[in-house]
């Protein structure tokens, strides 16, 4: 049995998927633009969460084929451990702290009632955190809502509006390197075409 085990973060790692892959990202926006604006609400794309030149994929390209590691192989999962520290640990844009922002992004609960969440974590892509390992810390905000998200189920896109920290937190479900407390949340609407 080839190595399953994080086959989605291992490729997001590779570059062989991107995030938000199935849903539309957010129309491209100049940075410049939207950041002069005092007060003003900046659309992130999850690639804005990197800091330049952070290579989450080093660590994996310096150990070779990877296509021939097994499941419960000791050499799989010393690889894996040393994944999770590096990606558990990833760095930040601490340029982003205290900016208004509004980012998209799948939904996994972390407390409330099903229907009803006031934590949660928000994620690039469809699965993470649920379905397969966390992705890096730098790819997971934390977030806390005003007013609980209702009418939403795990692994439902939406968009998180509000002032980003960074700050790093621990939950059962991934290591986040951003936080957003008192956020307004609200169900992913794909933005019409171009005309």
């Amino acid at each position: 049995m080839m190595l399953k085990l994080f086959p989605l973060a291992l490729a997001l790692a590779l570059g062989l998927s991107s995030p938000m892959a199935g849903a539309a990202s957010p129309p491209d926006k100049s940075t410049a633009k939207t950041a002069a604006k005092p007060g003003a609400v900046r659309e992130l794309k999850w690639e804005e969460l990197v800091p330049p030149g952070w290579d989450p994929s080093k660590i994996l390209r310096s150990k070779g084929d990877l296509s021939r590691l097994q499941d419960g192989d000791p050499k799989t999962s010393s690889l894996m451990r040393e994944v999770r520290e590096v990606w558990d640990n990833a760095p930040i844009r601490p340029e982003l702290a205290g900016k208004k922002v509004k980012l998209p992004g799948y939904l996994v609960p972390l407390e409330g009632q099903s229907g009803e969440w006031k934590e949660f974590l928000v994620v690039p892509y469809f699965g993470a955190c649920v379905h397969s390992p966390p992705p890096p810390a730098n790819q997971i905000v934390h977030v806390k809502a005003a007013i609980p998200a209702t009418g939403l189920r795990s692994m439902d896109t939406v968009w998180v509006t509000g002032t980003m920290r960074t700050e790093r937190r621990d939950t059962d479900m991934g290591v986040s390197g951003y936080t957003i407390d008192g956020a307004t949340v609200e169900k992913y609407v794909e933005p019409p075409l171009p005309k």
